[in-house]
């Protein structure tokens, strides 16, 4: 028992909806809906509930029945209902006390004039009307045919079929008055009801058919805006907008309904805000205004031939324009704010300065390793100093003659010991010196005989192995020489 468009087939049964947000082809599971904040409370039990309620039919339209029969309805029931010249079905959207308030609220009297309920209805019922729904689209477009053949300045938005399917309404929006005698004898022939035809405006147009707004979210008068209010471009210049017809309108056509929701709050903030008539006076020209923002209190101006702005706070705006009112030009506009006083020293030493923990671990350096058997990089680098070179060590009293000889001796003997070995001249194979190699270093024999003490021709060092070269050219005959492993 519900629309065609529900999933879980329950938006007329169960008050929560399908969640479909206006999508169903009832009208909407949502959409105009009123939160009954009273039926937590407990009700005395002398106390008669009000017998009016309130019921939903397509496109969001409301109306009042009365429940003469006492019949235990729950919001989302679908009730058949007294309608003129038959009967219709609609969705209970509220009952109670509520509707007492909604009646005064819409201005409806308590009369005799309020038709009734007849029953809830069952499935029979329920399938008749979905059948009658299924009938609305083709309506609308064969509508639409003999709109344009005819020739007239009018356009169909929705066709809405009553329940025992005796009237079918055409609701319609022009510009102008537009004779639809015609018109109505024509699709009277071709669907064989009575037909009305209803004239709504652009925004209620856009509110039957729904849709998406500029802002992401479905459109307002399509969920629950009910009460459309004029809407002009004095809204627009309030709010410092633009006055793009593009950006103002909605879909409707017109301009957006959201642009007075703000316009009190803009209202109020402008009551703080001078009204700048002419430039201001100042010693470096006349300043313009050019920008104003509201909320933040602040006024640009800009000179003539200059493409800067200057922002101005609105105290200050309010007091040039009471100088220049009163014959004085004041030299600038923006007055330099004056420096801050400095922090207490005692409240900086209490709590202490992060630039002075972070030279603090900057100059602290990690302790370098010794090389085993030997000295660390920085004596190292002080003994291949030239020989020339002092040592200057900090005097100190106690120090004897006899004591800091001693110790200058041990310096210059660990200079010598560590010093960087100078290049020599060595021979070539032709005899002639020249320069390269390294002395032996320290630890290994420095009798350069041994090396020569090989034959004539295998005076080189056995790891070149240049002692084979003699006897490559060999003859066969000559024997192969003895080799020295010494």
């Amino acid at each position: 028992m519900g629309c065609n468009s529900c999933s879980s087939g329950g938006c007329g049964t169960t008050p929560s909806g399908c969640k479909s947000n206006g999508g169903c082809s009832t009208g909407g599971c949502n959409r105009l809906n009123v939160f009954d904040w009273l039926s937590d409370m407990e009700i005395p039990v002398s106390f008669e509930e009000f017998d009016i309620v309130e019921v939903r039919f397509k496109g969001g339209r409301k109306d009042f029945f009365r429940n003469i029969n006492r019949l235990d309805l729950t919001t989302g029931d679908a009730v058949v209902v007294d309608v003129p010249n038959g009967h219709h079905i609609g969705h209970v959207s509220l009952k109670g006390e509520l509707v007492r308030l909604q009646m005064l609220k819409k201005k409806v009297d308590n009369n005799e004039e309020i038709r009734s309920i007849y029953r809830i209805a069952n499935e029979r019922d329920m399938d008749k009307f979905l059948e009658v729904q299924d009938l609305e689209s083709g309506t609308m477009y064969r509508g639409r045919e003999i709109v344009q053949q005819l020739g007239l300045k009018m356009k169909l938005s929705d066709v809405e079929y009553q329940a025992d399917r005796s009237k079918a309404t055409f609701y319609y929006s022009a510009d102008d008055r537009v004779d639809f005698r015609e018109l109505i004898k024509k699709l009277a022939e071709e669907f064989k009801v009575r037909i009305e035809m209803r004239q709504i405006s652009l925004r209620h147009e856009a509110g039957r058919l729904g849709g998406i707004g500029s802002c992401g979210r479905e459109l307002c008068c399509s969920t629950w805006l009910t009460d459309f209010k004029s809407v002009s471009t004095t809204a627009a210049r309030y709010q410092n907008l633009s006055l793009n017809p593009s950006k103002l309108s909605g879909q409707c056509g017109r301009l957006k309904c959201c642009l007075n929701y703000e316009l009190e709050t803009y209202m109020e903030a402008l009551k703080d805000i001078p009204t700048v008539n002419r430039p201001l006076q100042t010693q470096q020209g006349d300043a313009l205004l050019q920008k104003t923002d509201i909320f933040k209190k602040m006024m640009w101006f800009g000179y003539k031939g200059d493409n800067n702005w200057y922002p101005v706070p609105v105290d200050r705006v309010q007091e040039v324009l009471e100088l220049n009112n009163k014959g004085i030009v004041v030299d600038t506009l923006v007055i330099e704010p004056q420096e801050e006083p400095k922090q207490n020293e005692f409240v900086a030493q209490v709590e202490g300065s992060l630039e002075r923990l972070d030279d603090k671990f900057k100059n602290k350096k990690k302790k370098k390793k010794k090389k085993k058997g030997g000295l660390d990089k920085a004596a190292i680098q002080q003994a291949a100093e030239p020989e020339a070179a002092t040592i200057v060590q900090p005097q100190q009293k106690s120090q004897k003659p006899e004591n800091r000889q001693k110790q200058e001796e041990q310096s210059k003997d660990q200079i010598q010991k560590h010093r960087k070995p100078k290049p020599f001249k060595k021979k070539n194979k032709e005899g002639q010196f020249r320069e390269g190699g390294e002395r032996e270093p320290a630890g290994k024999p420095a009798n350069a005989e041994a090396k020569t003490s090989l034959p004539d021709g295998q005076g080189q060092h056995p790891k070149k192995h240049k002692s084979r070269k003699p006897f490559r050219n060999r003859k066969p005959d000559q024997p192969k020489p003895p080799r020295n492993d010494a």
